[in-house]
């Protein structure tokens, strides 16, 4: 597959059947603003959006690529990733974060900060630090199936808000050749949390 990254993933949103646009056209970057991952930094740009809407139009799904730029001092630095975004009234999502769980996570733990974990999935508590302002509603909504998920899953994000969800790998931009399993991946990630039990 040859020409732009724009051209590659407009040839691939094609022969997938979903809409494509190389700019923002949609005005997503407004839509994303209670995320944490569109808080950081400046010089905020969306691009390359693909988008699926269901015929009754409850579910919007877009996979679009992602910059922005942290400025410390002297130096900035571009960061560049790919990102999974549902807009579904399907969803009903309390605010939370899930991301990989570090060394730092676990002494936080131990000095008392939130890590909420579940004793029927150790592999996943293991692997994951999740933090809700709303632990109970947090856990009703996390059921089997999702913890089954990303307890093979390793190394994503995912955040919610109410009917929104993103679901990403920290820094990573997929190459062409990916997107097709990304976007794939991000609408069984959708499912999962669109279906209560």
């Amino acid at each position: 597959m040859s020409g732009s990254r724009s051209d590659q993933l407009a040839e691939i949103a094609y022969r997938i059947k979903v809409d494509f646009s190389p700019e923002d056209d949609w005005g997503l970057i407004n839509l994303l603003e209670d995320f944490k991952l569109f808080r950081r930094g400046f010089r905020k740009t969306i691009s390359n959006v693909f988008r699926s809407r269901d015929d009754f139009l409850e579910t919007d799904l877009r996979v679009f690529d992602y910059q922005y730029t942290i400025s410390t001092g002297k130096t900035s630095k571009r960061f560049r990733q790919t990102v999974f975004f549902a807009d579904s009234r399907k969803l009903g999502l309390p605010e939370f974060r899930m991301k990989p769980e570090l060394f730092i996570h676990k002494i936080g733990a131990l000095l008392g900060f939130e890590d909420i974990n579940f004793e029927e999935f150790p592999e996943f508590s293991r692997q994951y630090y999740l933090k809700s302002s709303d632990e109970q509603y947090l856990r009703a909504s996390m059921h089997d199936g999702i913890l089954r998920f990303f307890s093979v899953e390793k190394g994503w994000r995912v955040e919610g808000v109410n009917y929104y969800l993103i679901f990403y790998k920290k820094d990573v931009l997929f190459p062409p050749q990916e997107i097709k399993a990304f976007y794939e991946k991000g609408t069984q990630v959708f499912e999962l949390f669109r279906d209560k039990d």
